[in-house]
């Protein structure tokens, strides 16, 4: 495989090319922590693209799902169908509070979404929706580290997913239907 790396291209904004990044550095980090000894980082080449037909995005609300992508091919475990995300991540891997909680959620539910992540800053935005736009959704707020990202949206127990030429979709909390992807090159 060689060096591993990170391209960008399409439909990326400069906000989300450095959420990207930030996404790549941080799944790095934690990677090390929890599996000192995979080398998947090191000798692997990852593509993250949006289709010209998609919707152009350019906010940085998608760095936890970049993160939990990343983390899902690297530890080879599929994240959650029924799982909706947003925040952004900084270098340390704090994830940072969001605006349009109620819309996210109503996104979220009209996509069969059973469970929702958002920033533990955000909570108080949630617990204050009416009752009928967060029925049916379990809301887990991360404790705002890169570490517990991992937790909740993987699934467990372990299941491997294929590497080599497959795809893993990002699902945003607004987005069902993916418009982008990782792809191990």
């Amino acid at each position: 495989m060689g060096k591993g790396a990170l391209h960008l291209t399409e439909q990326l904004g400069d906000v989300m090319k450095e959420s990207a990044q930030i996404a790549h550095t941080v799944a790095r980090a934690i990677l090390h922590e929890k599996e000192l000894d995979n080398p998947f980082f090191a000798n692997s080449k990852l593509h993250l693209h949006v289709p010209v037909g998609a919707t152009p995005k350019d906010g940085p609300s998608a760095g936890c799902t970049m993160v939990t992508s990343l983390l899902s091919l690297a530890m080879k475990k599929p994240v959650k169908m029924d799982l909706a995300m947003t925040g952004e991540v900084t270098l340390t891997g704090r994830i940072l509070p969001i605006g349009g909680v109620k819309e996210k959620t109503i996104a979220a539910r009209r996509s069969d979404v059973k469970t929702i992540i958002f920033p533990s800053a955000n909570r108080r935005d949630f617990d204050e929706l009416a009752p009928n736009v967060k029925a049916g959704l379990e809301e887990l707020p991360p404790d705002d580290t890169k570490i517990d990202i991992h937790k909740t949206s993987l699934k467990h127990p372990t299941k491997s997913i294929k590497t080599g030429q497959s795809t893993l979709n990002v699902h945003n909390s607004h987005i069902k239907s993916p418009n982008s992807y990782f792809q191990l090159l």
